[in-house]
C-alpha cells in the first residue's frame, strides 16, 4: 500500500535511505545527515511537483517512493526499500515487485502521467533486470561525479501504453 508521507515519517525515511544497500545503488552514496534530511523535507513536502509516498507491506513500513518533476503528462521517480528489514523477513523480492506495480499504477492512474522516467546506476544489474520486466526502456548512459566518485547513470522510461499491468 502507498500513502502520502508526513513529517512523522521523516526519521524512518532517513533511516531507510541511509541503509548501506540503498546508499550503494544511489547516485549520492554518503550518509544523509539529520540537517541535510530536514532541509530536503522542508522543500519536498511543499513542492507541488513532488509526491513522497510511504510503501507499507502488511502494515509495516517497507519503503519510500518519490515522484518528482511532475509536469503535465510526465514525471520522474525513484524508490528505496527497507533492505535490512525485508531481508530479515525473507520478503525482498515480493516487496520489490509489489512496490513497482503499485508505484507505476500510481503514476499512470493517480497522477495521470503518460511518461514515467527515472535513473539507474549501470552497475545495478538486478534493478535493471526488474525494470525490463516492467517494460522500462534504457537510454544512453551518462557519466556523472557525485560524492567524489564517477558513476555511470542510465536513464529509464516507461510510456503509459507500454506498461505491464497485473505483474505478480
Amino acid at each position: 500500500m502507498l500513502r502520502s508521507a508526513t513529517s512523522a515519517d521523516l526519521d524512518t525515511i532517513r533511516r531507510l535511505r541511509n541503509q548501506q544497500a540503498n546508499r550503494e545503488v544511489s547516485i549520492t552514496s554518503h550518509e544523509i545527515s539529520a540537517d541535510e534530511h530536514a532541509a530536503w523535507w522542508a522543500k519536498a513536502s511543499v513542492d507541488p511537483a513532488r509526491r513522497v509516498l510511504m510503501y507499507e507491506r502488511d502494515g509495516v513500513t517497507a519503503g519510500v517512493v518519490n515522484f518528482f518533476d511532475l509536469e503535465g503528462s510526465t514525471a520522474a521517480w525513484g524508490f528505496f526499500l527497507d533492505a535490512d528489514g525485508l531481508a530479515d523477513r525473507g520478503e525482498t523480492l515480493p516487496a520489490w515487485v509489489e512496490v513497482m506495480r503499485e508505484a507505476t499504477a500510481y503514476a499512470f492512474d493517480e497522477l495521470g502521467v503518460d511518461l514515467l522516467t527515472g535513473e539507474v546506476l549501470e552497475h545495478n544489474t538486478v534493478v535493471r533486470q526488474m525494470n525490463r520486466r516492467f517494460r522500462f526502456t534504457e537510454g544512453t548512459p551518462q557519466t556523472r561525479y557525485a560524492d567524489g566518485r564517477e558513476v555511470t547513470v542510465i536513464p529509464i522510461s516507461l510510456r503509459r501504453q507500454d506498461r505491464r499491468q497485473g505483474t505478480k
